[in-house]
């Protein structure tokens, strides 16, 4: 698995003007391929009566789908470097739409690669990423007197707690990097006189 992968804060839309055919660029999160044809549905929907709407999407935190298409543009000017800006800035789970409305001049091949890749990176420049790590789901069973504490301290620290449950006990679900797992549970004897138990689960991704 990847430590980490980069995808886009939010959907969003940006436009350029090149020669005067309009550009734009809808970007948007996508966790399944699915997820990413139904975007790419929805904005040749809303965009129906354009010159084009080609579109790129990678899924996957190893990129492992990869796909991408000209619609209607000379092969491999429009698609192509749509996906290549998408791999080349590391994004993953992400889908990117590009809808032409031609101006009436011609732009040749070079031209349309460079504005169907160039869109792209503009949006993602605009709408904004971020990065999500890797990391090691655990969880901290512990007793109530100690809960509290534990809560606040892992909270200053800046540990993601991603759930807490009341019972018998106290279970409070982080997320850890690999790296810290030694570490934490040293820290957590310490803290706990040895009382509370680091059960480790799954690994996942998170915000950095």
């Amino acid at each position: 698995m990847q430590d980490e992968y980069r995808t886009v804060a939010r959907a969003g839309v940006h436009e350029t003007e090149i020669n005067r055919s309009r550009f734009l660029c809808a970007l948007a999160p996508a966790a399944t391929e699915r997820e990413a044809q139904e975007f790419i549905a929805g904005v040749r929907k809303e965009h129906a009566d354009a010159t084009h709407n080609c579109w790129a999407y990678v899924i996957g935190a190893d990129a492992a789908v990869q796909k991408a298409n000209d619609d209607g543009e000379p092969g491999g000017t429009a698609g192509l470097p749509m996906l290549q800006m998408l791999l080349r800035r590391d994004m993953r789970y992400v889908v990117a739409v590009v809808t032409r409305y031609y101006g009436g001049v011609k732009l040749g091949a070079g031209g349309l690669i460079r504005a169907y890749g160039g869109a792209v990176g503009e949006a993602l420049d605009h709408v904004g990423t971020l990065t999500r790590r890797r990391f090691r789901l655990a969880t901290v069973t512990v007793d109530h007197q100690r809960a509290g504490k534990v809560e606040n301290d892992l909270r200053a620290t800046g540990r993601a707690v991603r759930e807490v449950r009341y019972a018998e006990e106290v279970t409070i679900e982080i997320g850890l990097p690999d790296a810290e797992v030694d570490a934490f549970r040293a820290w957590l004897a310490d803290t706990t006189a040895g009382t509370a138990v680091l059960t480790l689960g799954g690994e996942a991704y998170g915000d950095a």
